[in-house]
């Protein structure tokens, strides 16, 4: 089951619309959102802790994500059944690209991997692809997305009806600036443990630093004698 790393990852899945598009395409048409409804991003994180999705990252920070079922309800609910089966615990942001977005939820890190779930029915809605939104990744069908998702760096309204918009990180934006960048990137970050709020689960230890590399021995020709 092939998915999406958001678009150029393979050259079959021409999902995504240009990263310097900035203006909605306005002859797009999408399906009829009629099962959404409008809410506003509520901020608090104790308030509704059942829809916080908390994400510990590699680089020793807690994002914390507000969930929005009123916008998406099938895709919200998948994100949390992944959640609670640690589906994303030690999962690498596989594709950050500066200025646009950083995308996670393969565990292969390809970019084409996704869970044993079947893919869900697009919740295309009418929520702008702005600063911190929570969007769901697909291929090129509308119909594709499973487990992968991304967090915008910076708006993308052509975006806008062609993915599923279902959240918005509401604490500690600038530890999703600070993932690093790449196509994979070289160094990747991770997400340590996804967890929601509700379940209390607290801060995961921090990923041990790599040892140093150990430096051989130089070996002389006095040691070689030393040991005939």
């Amino acid at each position: 089951m092939l998915k999406s790393s958001l678009a150029l990852a393979a050259a079959a899945l021409t999902a995504i619309a240009p990263v310097a598009a900035l203006a909605q395409d306005a002859e797009a048409e999408a399906k009829p959102a009629s099962s959404f409804k409008y809410e506003p991003i509520n901020y608090n994180l104790n308030d509704d802790r059942e829809n916080v999705l908390f994400l510990d990252l590699s680089n020793g920070e807690r994002v914390g994500i507000r969930l929005m079922p009123a916008w998406a309800p099938s895709h919200v609910e998948r994100i949390k059944t992944l959640t609670r089966q640690g589906f994303y615990d030690g999962v690498i942001f596989h594709r950050v690209i500066e200025g646009f977005m950083a995308q996670t939820g393969d565990p292969t890190g390809t970019g084409q991997g996704g869970s044993h779930l079947p893919d869900l029915e697009e919740e295309f809605n009418p929520m702008p692809h702005i600063r911190g939104t929570l969007s769901m990744a697909r291929a090129a069908s509308e119909d594709s997305a499973n487990s992968q998702f991304f967090i915008v760096f910076y708006p993308r309204f052509s975006l806008d009806k062609k993915y599923t918009n279902f959240g918005r990180v509401i604490s500690n934006m600038g530890a999703v600036d600070a993932i690093n960048r790449g196509e994979p990137p070289a160094n990747p970050t991770r997400i340590l443990q996804a967890s929601l709020a509700s379940d209390n689960k607290p801060v995961p230890a921090p990923m041990p630093a790599a040892a140093p590399a150990l430096m051989e021995e130089e070996v002389t020709l006095d040691d070689l004698n030393a040991s005939s």
